[in-house]
């Protein structure tokens, strides 16, 4: 059987990755260290070296970046640590920024 005169069309679709998000905390002078550990390992799953580290890179720069997710998840993640923070009574602060 030939198809004579008959196009064939291949269609492509690109499928976009998701793009990434950073969750960043930030230094406060009141929220303690401990507390920052705690919320790193129940929160974002990290092992307490890791935890620890994080922390301490939080008090020495004032911010770090302790996740990357897609936007729900990472948004969802820093709403989970401020309101964790907030019914302990400490202003501890997590903001996402797009991943480069």
């Amino acid at each position: 059987m030939s198809l004579q005169g008959e196009v064939q069309e291949k269609t492509r679709q690109k499928v976009k990755e998701p793009k990434f998000y950073h969750v960043i905390m930030h230094n406060d002078d009141f929220t303690p260290m401990d507390f920052v550990v705690a919320l790193l390992e129940q929160i974002f799953h990290k092992e307490e070296p890791e935890a620890v580290r994080l922390m301490y890179m939080v008090h020495r720069s004032g911010r770090a970046a302790v996740g990357t997710y897609p936007y729900d998840i990472a948004v969802t993640k820093a709403q989970t640590g401020m309101a964790m923070a907030r019914e302990q009574g400490f202003p501890f602060r997590l903001t996402v920024e797009e991943a480069e």
